[in-house]
């Protein structure tokens, strides 16, 4: 519908994903305002793309629902992080519920894999305690994985 409008939009979600994987490296946590910008946004990329309410909005809304309540059970064992939480919820949003299990899968392995260096380094400096992994850059990173997919899998 809006090409120039939808572009910027995903280039202000690749941008924010980005700060948002270094601020977490940084600082082990997620900006609350910068997950509500990502949730606000969705509803205009919606717009810029000509996605119906009925039924499109409305069923990625019930996923991004599902997804934040999946990882809510997770934050509640302790296993991620808040930021975390907000942030999954409000990237599935921006994307079709295959897309969203894509997500999921994608940040499950980044975040398995991150998950074997942290702890690798953190046995490696002999450090006691239970070592902090930076999710949000597992989340980030499989977030842009599908970002960039709309632009460079021209079979997406």
């Amino acid at each position: 519908m809006n090409s120039g409008f939808t572009l910027v939009l995903y280039g202000l979600l690749a941008a924010m994903l980005l700060w948002i994987a270094i601020q977490d490296v940084r600082t082990y946590t997620i900006s609350d305002r910068l997950n509500a910008a990502i949730a606000l946004m969705a509803p205009l990329s919606w717009w810029a793309v000509g996605l119906p309410i009925w039924p499109d909005a409305a069923i990625r809304v019930a996923v991004a629902i599902a997804v934040f309540l999946l990882f809510a059970g997770a934050f509640y064992i302790g296993a991620m992080g808040g930021g975390d939480v907000k942030l999954a919820g409000a990237l599935a949003l921006w994307f079709a519920p295959i897309e969203v299990l894509m997500l999921i899968i994608i940040m499950s392995i980044v975040g398995g894999a991150l998950t074997l260096i942290v702890v690798g380094v953190h046995r490696a400096r002999r450090k006691t305690g239970r070592p902090e992994v930076p999710y949000g850059v597992a989340i980030a990173l499989g977030a842009a994985w599908l970002l960039a997919q709309r632009f460079l899998n021209h079979f997406a």
